[in-house]
């Protein structure tokens, strides 16, 4: 799912590597706007400058980095413009490219229209969406959400953070899920109250420090064999900042893989009645079992949109704890 987050129970000195979460966390469920800037400038298209594709020389792709404009580190579309502008050299300029773990240099061909140097990418620096908050460790003020990493929608590729934030985000409205076809919660941003800052975009979920006052009230976790076959909840807002609960059912628990060790399917008619099931947006909401968090909404099933897949809390705070290991 898109649209668009453990620790340590005492402060006694720990090998590196080691995790210790935390038994009680505060219970999330509340929507959140997501901000981060990527590290390297990502090329998600081209267009034709006077006819032509300009790709470069080796080729660039849908989904590279650009990490230095003749050996110069650039970490803004700002800051490529400005080095291209003072490093063209007959018509062409030298990039530094990183595609997964290969790093290697181009050159692209600019073309000129009206006076100005185009270079014929689409770029991208930073991506912008919403999801739920998880849960606060009152402890380490370490908060998960999402439940799954953030990916750029052209390419679907894992967004690498520089910086990032969290910040207040009301729902608006909501465009239902039907058969075939996931729907979304619409949302404001109010970029000027941030909750907290992204420190991880990991595959478990997007992590980093909680910088708000905290609730007091607390909530047990659950362990992976602790949680049964039957009726659960989950916690997620369909309309400004409410936070509501809805029943669900939990139908099998797996190790599928890191984001889908639940499945499970929506049993409460008035979530199926807003929202149609689960929708883009939804990612993140905790879900609640005999008075113990048990895992995150992570995957709408977009065939049958009241069903979906969790993952276990115990994965996101094994992942979040590692940021007191950095």
């Amino acid at each position: 799912m898109k649209k668009f987050l453990i620790t340590l129970i005492c402060f006694m000195a720990m090998p590196l590597g080691i995790t210790a979460y935390s038994d009680k966390v505060i219970l999330g469920g509340e929507n959140i706007g997501i901000h981060i800037d990527t590290k390297g400038i990502l090329v998600i298209g081209f267009y034709q400058v006077n006819g032509k594709i300009l790709k470069g020389t080796p080729e660039i792709m849908i989904g590279d980095e650009i990490i230095k404009v003749n050996d110069k580190s650039v970490n803004s579309i700002d800051e490529l413009t400005t080095e291209i502008e003072k490093n063209i050299t007959n018509n062409t300029v030298n990039l530094t490219i990183k595609r997964n773990e290969e790093v290697f240099t181009t050159t692209l061909p600019l073309e000129q229209v009206d006076g100005i140097y185009k270079t014929g990418l689409y770029v991208k620096d930073n991506i912008t969406g919403i999801g739920t908050l998880t849960y606060i460790d009152p402890e380490t003020k370490i908060y998960g959400a999402l439940g799954h990493e953030v990916l750029e929608s052209k390419t679907l590729k894992m967004v690498e953070v520089k910086t990032g934030m969290i910040f207040e985000s009301n729902v608006t409205s909501i465009k239902k899920s039907i058969d075939g076809q996931a729907g979304e919660k619409n949302a404001n941003f109010k970029f000027e109250n941030t909750y907290g800052s992204i420190n991880e975009n990991t595959t478990n979920g997007i992590f980093g420090f909680w910088q708000k006052q905290i609730a007091t009230e607390t909530i047990e976790i659950a362990e992976p064999n602790e949680i049964k076959i039957g009726p659960a909840k989950i916690y997620t807002v369909l309309n400004g900042n409410e936070k509501k609960e809805f029943n669900i059912n939990i139908t099998s628990i797996q190790d599928y893989n890191d984001t889908k060790n639940m499945s499970f399917e929506i049993t409460d008619e008035n979530l199926i009645n807003e929202a149609g099931g689960i929708v883009q947006g939804m990612s993140g909401s905790p879900i609640v079992q005999n008075n113990k968090l048990i895992g995150a909404v992570t995957h709408v099933i977009v065939k049958e949109p009241t069903h979906g897949y969790a993952i276990f809390i115990t994965t996101m705070l094994k992942k979040g704890d590692e940021l007191n290991n950095n």
